[in-house]
């Protein structure tokens, strides 16, 4: 059997093969080596657009959490004891001013107030007659037909009676008084809530007689606060420049309602705590807004978006928020440097103003800022700047 050594297959070459040999393999990888000493082709440029950093006034927008509250919240209470005949009210519903709301039981306050009347009558004839008796007595002292005593007493007999009709006419006052609160009507046009008294109960004055509730509705008062770090911000901005506005009554107040819809009336701030809340750390703050209709839209208790405008922002620098990228060192943003080559920007960032973003510092003005393609850019990169879009695309 023929030998299988793996070496047996092996060529045998000369141990010193001869110049032409090597020369032959020299020549075969020519090629080879020629194309690895050819410089590598530049990778090509990357299509990007750009924006220009110019700085603008651009208003300033705050927006915080408010609720709706009643400028004007009424009590409707007995003042009175007596027996509820009549609830004249549809509970929920919008009263005017001067409606009447509950009818307690008259007729014993009606029957006080003739007894009143009887003893104002009494007291008016016993005056009449204190004031003829002091008319004859008075000459007969002159004449010293009469005593100074006798005298002395008529004057006081007249005096007394005075002060009786005085006293009688006091409880008139008061019995009408009374008979008056068994009516009870609306103080003002409002949003009644739900009677706390069914027909027929016995009411009376004290901490349990409350019987319903009046809340005006136009204007609406809207409650916000503002933190106290977000303050604090504020107010650094506008002491460095890059914040300024009239004072804050003078500022405008947009509502946006829950379903995203914006309130058609707009108001004003009218309270400003001086204290900052220790529970919550904010500001409270109040807005008054007109809310016209026979109901109005804004009901007392609703979450709305305080939208705060009148503001702005002077030489401020805004670029797209997806032109800003994120590193290692912070947030930063390419630009187009000589040789149409991008360059690295760190930026510090401000508050949002729609789709753009505030640049605090790193931009001076007159940067060409890449936006669209600038994830694909690195710092070197070449770039070409393609056409913006149309307006609308």
């Amino acid at each position: 059997m023929q030998d299988l050594n793996f070496f047996n297959f092996i060529p045998r070459f000369p141990l010193r093969p001869s110049t032409g040999a090597v020369l032959a393999v020299l020549l075969s990888f020519g090629p080879m080596l020629a194309l690895a000493q050819q410089p590598a082709a530049p990778p090509p440029a990357v299509e990007v657009t750009v924006v220009a950093a110019t700085p603008q006034t651009t208003p300033a927008t705050f927006e915080f959490t408010g609720k709706t509250e009643s400028s004007r919240s009424v009590e409707i209470r007995a003042r009175v004891e007596g027996y509820l005949d009549k609830i004249a009210y549809t509970e929920g519903d919008y009263v005017r001013t001067g409606q009447l709301l509950f009818q307690l039981d008259p007729q014993p306050f009606q029957a006080a107030l003739d007894n009143a009347k009887g003893d104002l009558a009494r007291a008016e004839a016993q005056l009449a007659n204190a004031r003829a008796t002091l008319a004859r007595v008075r000459p007969l002292a002159k004449e010293g037909a009469v005593s100074q005593k006798d005298l002395d007493d008529t004057v006081a007999a007249e005096l007394s009676a005075r002060a009786q009709v005085q006293s009688a006419q006091a409880q008139v006052r008061t019995a009408e008084l009374n008979l008056s609160y068994t009516t009870l009507k609306s103080p003002m046009n409002g949003l009644t809530g739900k009677s706390e008294f069914r027909e027929g109960s016995l009411v009376s004055p004290g901490p349990d007689s409350l019987l319903t509730t009046v809340l005006q509705l136009d204007p609406a008062w809207i409650n916000f606060g503002i933190g106290e770090n977000e303050l604090l911000r504020l107010r650094s901005e506008a002491a460095a420049g890059r914040l300024t506005g009239p004072g804050v009554d003078k500022l405008e107040v947009e509502l946006v309602l829950a379903d995203g819809g914006v309130f058609p009336q707009k108001g004003r701030i009218t309270f400003v705590s001086p204290t900052v809340d220790p529970q919550t750390g904010a500001v409270t703050l109040r807005a008054e807004v007109p809310n016209p209709g026979p109901t109005g839209r804004l009901l007392p208790g609703q979450f709305v978006r305080v939208r705060i405008e009148g503001a702005s922002r002077p030489d401020t620098i805004m670029v797209p928020q997806r032109a800003v990228m994120q590193g290692p060192q912070g947030k930063f943003v390419y630009v187009v440097g000589a040789n149409n080559q991008a360059e690295v920007k760190p930026v510090e960032v401000g508050a949002f103003y729609g789709e753009q973003w505030i640049i605090n510092s790193g931009l001076s003005g007159g940067e060409q800022v890449i936006v669209d393609g600038a994830i694909k850019v690195r710092a070197g990169s070449s770039v070409q700047i393609a056409p913006a879009a149309p307006a609308g695309q």
